[in-house]
């Protein structure tokens, strides 16, 4: 159902995109070659998903990472256009533009050009943003209760979905981002790989994220795509040093409580109740799920402080303002009652590598117990 809705969701702003050009903008003895030039781009982004699973051959590679930006193109070129069609309609009232002037082959030129421009630039600048990892830095206070250290320093990533064309360049830059940030903790929220197949790069991230050292270890979650992929016994993640956490809570060095949940997409998961259930809340709790979508149950247990992934703040614009409505919090951090709440955007994503929505994201979250 999902990649349905992605290809509804292609589809009807194509159609509406390229009827509302042709009318516009193509003068009658171009149409039949803006329309044969019009399928044959916007049919490569669905021929590339058909194929995918041919990904070895060089031209389908190609092809794939093409198409992988025609997507959110076609998305911002509906939107100029939408944003026109608009403008069109205040100047019937307005006059801001004559009817002589809109109807020149220069005019028509020009405007199509700067929806085009405009269009290509928002994808470019996603492509940037997605590349470059900023810290997001929280300090909050919790009680200490019988903790015996008074400051705890995390960093906390989720959403990376690693898979066999990730630029290890990129990882290398997050590691030594994580070093010199000086965690005491390191998490993870989940979706952090895709699939299961042993590969030479997977490998080289495995090897280059066992670097990240700090005093409590590294832990996490899966997410929906552990599960999709066949990660769901944390193979991956056992080579690369970092401790999954399965509905279980462990005590940290006397010095804290950590519990991991499985993912809703896992139906025998526990509630946070059953996870607690029996545990002296005489250590603060930190709780890490990868959906923030039990944020309610959760600010009436014992958790202090949850960490959580999924939402990529929605990825692209507008599609943020959807995730917006839909979880209590997408994105940042909140605190409901007693309990402390973080949503990162994700250090990367999963789909098009273009990110205009939120950032690539380590959430540095600095506790004072007192």
């Amino acid at each position: 159902m999902f990649h349905l809705y992605i290809a509804l969701a292609y589809l009807f702003p194509n159609i509406y995109v390229y009827f509302r050009i042709r009318y516009l903008f193509i003068g009658k003895e171009y149409r039949f070659w803006y329309t044969l030039i019009y399928l044959l781009i916007a049919s490569i982004y669905p021929l590339a998903e058909r194929i995918a699973e041919y990904g070895l051959n060089p031209f389908i590679q190609i092809l794939s990472s093409v198409s992988g930006y025609l997507l959110p193109f076609f998305l911002y070129l509906f939107l100029c256009i939408l944003l026109f069609d608009l403008f069109l309609l205040v100047n019937r009232w307005a006059g801001i533009i004559s009817a002589s002037t809109m109807n020149s082959v220069r005019y028509r030129l020009l405007t199509l050009s700067v929806l085009i421009f405009i269009s290509i630039m928002v994808v470019i600048s996603g492509v940037i943003n997605l590349n470059t990892i900023r810290v997001s830095k929280f300090t909050i206070e919790v009680p200490r209760k019988k903790s015996n250290i008074e400051h705890l320093r995390i960093a906390f990533v989720a959403d990376i979905h690693l898979q066999q064309n990730t630029r290890i360049r990129f990882i290398k830059q997050f590691v030594r981002k994580i070093i010199a940030l000086k965690p005491d903790l390191m998490l993870y929220g989940g979706d952090i790989v895709e699939g299961d197949n042993e590969n030479e790069t997977t490998r080289e991230i495995e090897s280059t994220m066992r670097n990240i050292v700090t005093r409590y270890g590294a832990y996490g979650v899966l997410g929906n795509h552990e599960f999709y992929g066949g990660q769901d016994q944390g193979d991956f993640f056992r080579k690369a040093g970092i401790v999954i956490l399965y509905d279980t809570l462990i005590n940290i060095d006397n010095s804290f409580l950590l519990a991991g949940r499985y993912d809703q997409h896992f139906k025998e998961r526990k509630d946070i109740r059953a996870i607690l259930e029996g545990v002296k809340p005489d250590l603060p709790i930190i709780l890490l799920d990868h959906r923030p979508t039990d944020i309610q149950p959760v600010s009436f247990s014992a958790v202090d402080v949850q960490f959580s992934g999924h939402t990529h703040n929605g990825q692209m614009f507008p599609v943020n303002l959807i995730t917006k409505n839909v979880y209590e919090l997408s994105w940042g951090y909140k605190k409901i009652r007693d309990s402390h709440f973080f949503v990162t955007s994700g250090l990367r994503l999963w789909g098009p590598p273009v990110k205009t929505a939120g950032k690539s994201e380590i959430m540095l979250v600095d506790i004072f117990f007192k």
